[in-house]
């Protein structure tokens, strides 16, 4: 039922301006955001080096229906690949292609990822396309494969575990020996469309992490769920699987001393980070997958 609401009000946009002042007021989300500043992020991400671990790093922004707003979100990602690279800093960026301006059209939208992907060709980085709920599905693999004849090497994609259609999509795009992110999911979706019950969730994630990892692409495993984990690692021994095919990953506040008991055990370790203003929805996502956060989050605003 929380995760419900909460889910909800991450899609209101007036709920959302009332979070961001409270949030900016309290000071709520740092425990899932790394700051509003790329200077803060980046901070982070040096921090995560210190401990052996990379990064993603996310400029959060979605929803965007004004073409000057999405070119600007183009340019500053742009920026972020430059300070990544005079940095020499471990990590790379993640995207929403509305946050682009897929909402506006799917030709606005590729027109600003291609700038994005020329510049982390040109740096020598890479782009991961986030996937956000099903509506967007289609439209966002679509605009992917498009990007994949030139940017092969600097361009990746999100599936979900909770979508029914994602295992022909996985046995699609793997075919490519392009970079695969699996996560679970964090939207709410109709029963005709994703899983609704959790252990049929995992059940098809560990299929879909089997598939990936016995394909060409590169697999990142995207959980913080010991089992899974644990499932991955019996299984790439078993099937002799390289360190080089795959790495885990987690997001930024979520586990963090297990994150680096991973790192330290020799597996490569990948921590989401985001950023910026406009964390509101992210941050509500965040606080649906596990509804006790609500209470640590209150309990900080208590204290203030």
């Amino acid at each position: 039922m929380l995760r419900s609401v909460m889910l909800k009000m991450a899609s209101n946009r007036v709920l959302l301006g009332s979070v961001n002042r409270v949030g900016r007021r309290y000071g709520i989300a740092r425990r899932f955001i790394a700051g509003e500043t790329m200077d803060e992020a980046l901070a982070v991400v040096r921090d995560l080096r210190e401990r052996g671990m990379l990064a993603c790093l996310d400029l959060l922004g979605e929803g965007v229906r004004d073409e000057d707003e999405a070119r600007k979100a183009a340019h500053a990602y742009m920026e972020l690949l430059d300070c990544i690279a005079a940095n020499r800093l471990d990590a790379y960026i993640s995207i929403k292609l509305t946050q682009l301006g897929l909402d506006i059209s799917r030709e606005a939208c590729s027109s600003n990822l291609e700038l994005i992907l020329q510049k982390a060709k040109q740096v020598g980085n890479f782009v991961r396309i986030d996937m956000e709920s099903s509506r967007y599905t289609e439209g966002t693999i679509k605009v992917f494969e498009e990007k994949l004849r030139d940017y092969l090497e600097h361009v990746g994609i999100v599936i979900q575990s909770y979508l029914f259609r994602s295992e022909a999509d996985v046995r699609k795009l793997s075919a490519y020996g392009c970079n695969i992110r699996l996560c679970k999911g964090a939207y709410m979706e109709p029963a005709h469309i994703a899983f609704p019950k959790k252990r049929d969730v995992d059940r098809n994630y560990i299929k879909l992490m089997e598939i990936l990892l016995l394909s060409p692409a590169y697999t990142a495993i995207a959980t913080h769920d010991s089992r899974m984990i644990n499932h991955a690692r019996r299984f790439v021994a078993e099937k002799k699987i390289p360190r080089e095919k795959f790495e885990f990953q987690m997001l930024y506040g979520v586990r963090r001393e297990y994150q680096g008991e991973i790192a330290k055990q020799g597996d490569k370790m990948r921590v989401y980070v985001p950023y910026g203003r406009h964390w509101a929805p992210y941050y509500m996502r965040r606080l649906a997958e596990r509804p006790a956060n609500v209470l640590f989050i209150v309990k900080n605003m208590l204290k203030k």
